[in-house]
């Protein structure tokens, strides 16, 4: 049997008819898509902050929660009966829950979200909702419930969660269109912002991330579009050849971040020998450096080149009303609080209803009861409901002004139902008493509710006590200097110079060598025509022939000083200058003479720190001229901007410059600052001065272990947190110190001057038993302490005051000083420090009465000698040397006394010494022990 050809030769009218139109299907389909997307899948509600996905799984935690962990196995097959987008979906979002360590108690392995490292299969690992999410995220009686995806469940729309738990949480997704990422915030800053909130003050809410590190939060623009957070790792220099990061930013692991830093040394960037991860319990990962690679050069690199710096950029978008909108953290925040006002609102009203038809059945109980209308002969004859109905109501008619409302078929019903058991049981006193304990509860909820916020404040405390603990701030607030990559880029790359064809770049190894460079670096060029040009590093490339210098070029470098003579090609004369290039125009030409056509320059020379030498000029025969040649000095001429003329060396024709002597910097030291914020020094004024610093000055910072290090001026140096003290370093100024032996238990106080130790050596100024402290420290010229001490057997408080320069000599860094006191001390307080020595009296011991008419008697005879009474060659000079006994709280006397010496370990009080005249001979005597005295 043959079969027809089809004919596919439609006309047009059949054509049109075969056509349909995709315009309405992909406008109405896409957006039912889109929309199902952001409100079903990607974005969390503001109410609950959760996505469909987490409050499916919290709602069937709570379905099988009977305080026994589940296999998160269980968990999920449960929670398919409302999620219908498979089991791994739910696994993953499971484990994120779990990580989190607020609403889910896990059991096994969960991952670890700081290492990367993925969770069990979910037959192993095991989960309950823990304490916190019992009290806070559900109450059936205030959760709105929906039907689910089938119809044959019931799950909540969101759940009546009574606290700020997406910002604590966080949220990250990717719907159609929109995209949102919230970060967390901290639990107790969470709380405390609450109850600011109740007060009427607006929040002020910055992240808290749980793997750590350091946040700059400046530009964080409430964490809405548009806003940034940088975060950082924390790096501590374990010593001048080993780093070690302790915590890492956000958003990395430990195995993306040691890539990022593996991937850095392979392109030169920075420069290790090897990399150690030893995250246990605690990240660790130890960086060792190559041979002669600096540290705080090193730090900044990790910061500029490797994940060890991540820029985070908060989105943040939640559901509310229905649709999606942008808000920021604090008016989420401010909306969750008030969420959570309206559901303890909520709560107080069902209690409070609860409580009124607990009273209103109890008294209704009692009524029937006490008046017998069980035993009331219509009750007993009534037979059908309506007709008890109708006997109850006439029997209850005159007690109705005593129910809240109106008595219902269904409460007489719930009375007769009760057994006859119960009513002849029945305790009125007992029932009289329950009321009253009803009545007082509902007084305190009514109370509750005309103070809502006091008690919505009361509530965040509740939760603050009963969950805050262990929760603080993980993540330290720091305000961070931009880190220039160019600035810190290792010298990966070579520079050379063809200067006569005028060819630069690291790809002419047959030429010239000029230095080692970065491939980030720029390079400066002068040329003989007194023309200069900036350009980046290349391979290779041409800026102009007769090359006079090349060096790399630093953006603001004020210390870069050049020396220049040039001729102008118009009227022949030569000009000097000095000058330094501050900014520029990369691979702009500019001219540094007058612009001249024939202008050239005849010398040259870049100075790294101003340096001025003296030259010598040979001029070129002239009849009008009678000196031929003559020195100019550098250092005589000013320095002024790059565009200037200069001025002039001579308008007849130079034959030859030669230099006749180095010369020494024209420049003042350095000022330098060192901003406490950010921990860094700087020349921009920021901060504490330090001071001009030049050549070999150093910086002496003191560390709060006891310990002193040397530094260089180093703008790139990083300074450790647990700094006390940062100054310039000079070596003749004195130090007092007190500070707690850890073998021998007491405190000692001692003065000295740092010695010059060699850049970065850290020395102890304490001693290095454990449990020894620095307790004080003082570069004041008179420190005064306040001591309060235990004094006597008897341990009488005792308070006194003592100036350090007065308690002990100078000696030397290593001595281990005065004993501070031989009672037990209880504290020790700086509570003065004057600079002039002669700010402070000199405390002195109170004088006993043997010593005050021993003064009084030399008082007279030194009265006497002055008026003349007494002979100049009977006058005599001797010294009393005897015991005086000291008092603990000296008291500054105006008279000049000896100074009192806090006496070392295990010392007997020395004598004391007192110089006097004697105008009488006859009033001295020796005692029996040969002692020589006064009577």
């Amino acid at each position: 049997m043959s079969e027809e050809p089809i004919d596919n030769n439609f006309n047009d009218e059949e054509k049109l008819h075969n056509v349909t139109s995709l315009n309405g299907l992909y406008e109405n389909w896409f957006l039912d898509y889109a929309s199902y997307v952001i409100l079903d899948r990607a974005v969390p509600h503001i109410n609950d902050g959760l996505k469909p996905v987490q409050r499916r799984i919290l709602h069937s935690l709570k379905e099988l929660d009977d305080g026994r962990f589940n296999k998160a196995a269980n968990v999920i097959g449960n929670t398919m009966k409302y999620h219908p987008h498979g089991d791994a979906s739910i696994g993953d979002a499971m484990v994120q829950i779990g990580q989190k360590n607020l609403l889910i108690d896990t059991q096994g392995n969960w991952g670890d979200p700081i290492t990367g490292d993925s969770a069990a299969a979910a037959r192993y690992i095991e989960a309950r909702l823990s304490k916190f999410a019992n009290d806070v995220v559900f109450n059936p009686d205030t959760t709105v419930w929906q039907n689910s995806y089938d119809g044959r469940n019931k799950e909540p729309i969101t759940l009546p969660v009574k606290f700020p738990l997406l910002l604590a949480q966080g949220a990250e997704g990717i719907a159609v269109g929109l995209a949102t990422k919230i970060l967390p915030h901290n639990f107790i800053e969470l709380i405390d912002a609450s109850i600011e909130v109740l007060k009427g003050n607006r929040p002020n809410l910055v992240p808290d991330f749980p793997t750590g590190g350091m946040a700059d939060c400046s530009a964080y623009n409430e964490g809405q579009r548009g806003g940034k957070i940088r975060v950082r790792a924390k790096i501590l220099e374990k010593d001048k050849k080993t780093l070690t990061i302790t915590e890492i930013p956000f958003s990395t692991t430990t195995g993306s971040l040691i890539d990022s830093i593996i991937s850095a040394n392979d392109k030169g960037k920075i420069k290790i020998r090897k990399i150690e991860d030893n995250t246990a319990q605690h990240v660790e990962i130890v960086v060792h450096l190559a041979p002669g690679i600096s540290p705080d050069v090193t730090i900044d690199a990790l910061y500029a080149f490797t994940d060890c710096e991540v820029s985070i950029s908060p989105n943040t978008c939640v559901i509310r009303d229905d649709k999606p909108q942008f808000l920021s953290v604090n008016d989420i925040l401010i909306s969750n609080t008030e969420y959570t006002k309206s559901l303890l609102k909520q709560e107080l009203e069902i209690r409070l209803s609860e409580l009124k038809e607990k009273i209103f059945f109890s008294t209704l109980l009692k009524i029937f009861i006490q008046e017998g209308m069980y035993k009331h002969p219509e009750y007993e004859n009534s037979g059908a409901f309506e007709a008890v109905v109708e006997v109850l109501n006439r029997l209850f008619e005159p007690f109705f002004p005593q129910f809240y409302r109106e008595i219902l078929p269904e409460d007489y019903k719930r009375l007769i139902d009760k057994p006859m058991s119960s009513i002849t049981r029945f305790d009125v006193k007992k029932a009289d008493d329950q009321m009253a304990a009803l009545e007082d509860e509902i007084k305190e909820i009514k109370k509750h509710l005309k103070h809502l916020t006091d008690y919505a404040i009361a509530w965040f405390e509740k939760i603050r006590e009963k969950y805050g603990k262990d929760r603080g701030r993980k993540t330290e607030l720091r305000t961070f200097d931009r880190v220039e990559a160019s600035q810190v880029a290792l010298a990966n790359v070579k520079l050379y110079v063809n200067r006569t064809d005028g060819f630069i770049g690291t790809g002419l190894r047959k030429d010239e060598f000029v230095c080692d460079c970065s491939d980030l670096d720029e390079i400066i060029v002068f040329r003989e025509d007194g023309r200069f040009v900036v350009t980046k590093v290349q391979d290779k490339v041409f800026v102009g022939k007769d090359i006079l210098h090349v060096g790399v070029f630093k953006k603001g470098d004020e210390r870069t000083v050049y020396n220049m003579i040039y001729k102008d090609g118009q009227t022949g004369a030569s000009f000097v200058k000095r000058f330094a290039v501050l900014g520029v125009t990369r691979d702009k030409e500019y001219d540094l003479t007058k612009g001249s056509k024939g202008s050239r320059t005849l010398y040259f020379t870049a100075n790294p720190n101003g340096e001025a030498e003296v030259v010598n000029i040979q001029l070129r025969p002239h009849s009008k001229l009678r000196k031929l040649q003559f020195d100019l000095d550098f250092a005589e001429i000013a320095i002024k901007g790059r565009s200037s003329m200069g001025n002039t060396v001579s308008k007849y024709p130079i034959k030859k410059i030669t230099l006749k002597s180095k010369g020494v910097s024209t420049l003042s030291g350095r000022k330098i600052w060192y901003d406490d914020i950010l921990k860094r020094l700087n020349a921009d004024g920021r901060g504490k001065y330090l001071g001009e610093f030049d050549g070999p000055d150093k910086i002496l910072t003191i560390l709060n272990n006891g310990t002193y290090e040397l530094t260089s001026f180093d703008l790139s140096n990083h300074f450790d947190d647990k700094m006390m003290v940062i100054e310039k370093y000079n070596p003749e100024k004195v130090f007092s110190v007190i500070h707690f032996d850890g073998k021998s238990k007491n405190y000692y106080v001692k003065r000295f001057m740092f010695e010059d130790t060699p850049i970065g050596k850290l020395t102890s100024i304490i001693n290095e038993e454990p449990g020894s402290k620095l307790i004080v420290i003082s570069g004041a010229a008179q420190p005064v302490v306040k001591l309060e001490s235990l004094k006597g057997k008897s341990l009488t408080p005792e308070t006194t005051e003592i100036n350090l320069a007065d308690a002990i000599d100078v000696k030397g860094m290593r001595a281990q000083g005065n004993r501070l006191s031989p009672n037990e001390v209880k504290k020790i307080e700086l509570i003065a420090e004057h600079d002039d020595p002669e700010d402070v009296p000199d405390p002195v011991p109170e004088v006993t009465l043997e010593e005050v008419v021993l003064e009084e008697k030399l008082d007279e005879e030194a009265e006497k000698e002055v008026s003349g009474k007494v002979p100049v060659e009977q006058k005599h000079t001797a010294v009393a040397e005897r015991s005086i006994p000291e008092r603990a709280d000296p008291k500054p006397q105006p008279q000049e006394k000896p100074k009192p010496q806090l006496k070392e370990k295990d010392e007997k009080p020395a004598a004391k010494k007192v110089d006097f005249e004697i105008t009488n001979p006859d009033d001295i005597e020796i005692d029996d022990k040969g002692q020589l005295g006064l009577f």
